[in-house]
């Protein structure tokens, strides 16, 4: 297992459509165990292939909150489809490893039912509410490149750009910085 290092926004790669996975195979497999480590590590509830720079329609949430027990591995949902969102909605922050440390209200489905494939190819349909419902529509909008900067409005949208340039630039700095006094 390894930790890959998660896109941030801009980096274009975050808009690539996603390819329907075709083999299942042991680099399948290593790239959910990649993405359960690095998921865990950046303290996430969801991680979508595309996030770790790979465009394949495929998703993880933690266990937990795939309305699994505490000590549940995370649900993996390969080639998903919303085959069903239900009317009620929610409105709810939402944030995104892409996106650390930003938070967004977006309404979304209060449940909703998804049709996919397991890490062996087996199909499976599963729903769920709340968190759930919300984890996987939003790691879904990652395999169309819908990002969370695109839920909100444009004044919204500027700020979080204007904050992720500033923190870019810090980030910067602070490398040379430690360069220069190595």
């Amino acid at each position: 297992m390894a930790i890959r290092p998660i896109l941030r926004y801009p980096d274009s790669r975050l808009r690539e459509k996603s390819v329907d996975v075709r083999a299942f195979d042991d680099d399948l497999r290593q790239l959910v165990s990649d993405m359960s480590e690095t998921m865990y590590a950046a303290n996430g509830a969801g991680l979508a292939a595309i996030q770790v720079g790979r465009a394949l329609r495929l998703f993880i949430i933690d266990g937990p909150v795939a309305a699994g027990a505490e000590d549940a591995p995370p649900k993996v949902f390969i080639n998903p489809e919303i085959v069903w969102l239900s009317d009620e909605s929610q409105t709810g922050d939402e944030g995104c490893l892409s996106f650390p440390g930003i938070y967004v209200p977006v309404k979304r489905g209060l449940r909703a039912r998804v049709r996919a494939v397991d890490i062996d190819g087996n199909p499976f349909e599963i729903e769920g509410a709340e968190l759930f419902s919300r984890a996987m529509q939003h790691e879904n909008d990652h395999l169309i490149g819908r990002l969370l900067i695109d839920q909100c409005g444009p004044v919204k949208r500027e700020i979080i750009k204007r904050k992720l340039r500033k923190e870019k630039e810090a980030e910067a700095a602070d490398d040379a910085e430690a360069s220069a006094s190595s």
